[in-house]
């Protein structure tokens, strides 16, 4: 599987892998597919995981390896959630809300205090990643969308939003030009998949007067 890290092309000067082209494609639409509420958004991301996890393995990079586990894991999890949700939703699609101020305090602080705790560790263990703090930012903030995803809230958006605005530079800075790319990409489908969200969950909290055609 040494090919995974090989060099597919040349872009603008920067040298394209074939992991890293693969893994943040397949990760593309998967964000795609969660902005359109579809289920398949986990398989998606799982798979991006398992290439990643692949390649990453492949070079010995032990830290990268761990945390697409983790992101494997918890697309398993996604995938079990929004099940469940389409069980309890009326008309059998997933129902997206905003988090009420304790969800919300939650998910600043588990976000702030994992980034604590994990660029700790890239720091005290260099080998595990390339840039500790922002990668433990990035890292962290990755499993924080990934939650909210799974749990409907439009929350997800605006964590996407802020991993983004990190994750452009750094991945250029490290030499992976296409994730850098993608996540541009990712911005644009961030802006719109936020205000689809916004506005279902609007549609969705508004009271439905009786004899009012749905």
């Amino acid at each position: 599987m040494n090919w995974l890290n090989s060099e597919a092309f040349t872009l603008f000067g920067q040298h394209i892998r074939w992991a890293d082209m693969m893994g943040n494609t397949i990760g593309l639409i998967a964000l795609a597919l969660g902005w359109r509420r579809s289920i398949w958004t986990w398989p998606a991301q799982f798979l991006s995981g398992a290439i990643l996890l692949t390649a990453f393995a492949t070079a010995h990079l032990s830290g990268s390896a761990g945390k697409q586990v983790i992101v494997m894991a918890v697309a398993a999890w996604g995938w079990w959630q929004w099940n469940r949700g389409k069980e309890r939703s009326q008309d059998g699609s997933l129902t997206v809300r905003f988090a009420d101020w304790r969800e919300r305090a939650y998910l600043v602080g588990g976000a702030a205090l994992g980034t604590l705790v994990v660029g700790g560790l890239f720091t005290a263990y260099p080998s595990l990643s390339w840039d500790p703090w922002p990668d433990a930012y990035i890292f962290v903030g990755t499993i924080v969308a990934m939650y909210a995803q799974a749990r409907g809230m439009v929350e997800f958006w605006f964590a996407w939003l802020l991993v983004d605005l990190v994750g452009v530079p750094l991945n250029f800075a490290n030499g992976f030009a296409f994730s850098g790319f993608v996540y541009i990409i990712y911005g644009a489908l961030v802006l719109w998949g936020m205000r689809d969200w916004w506005l279902r969950s609007r549609r969705a909290a508004q009271p439905v007067l009786e004899g009012a055609p749905a």
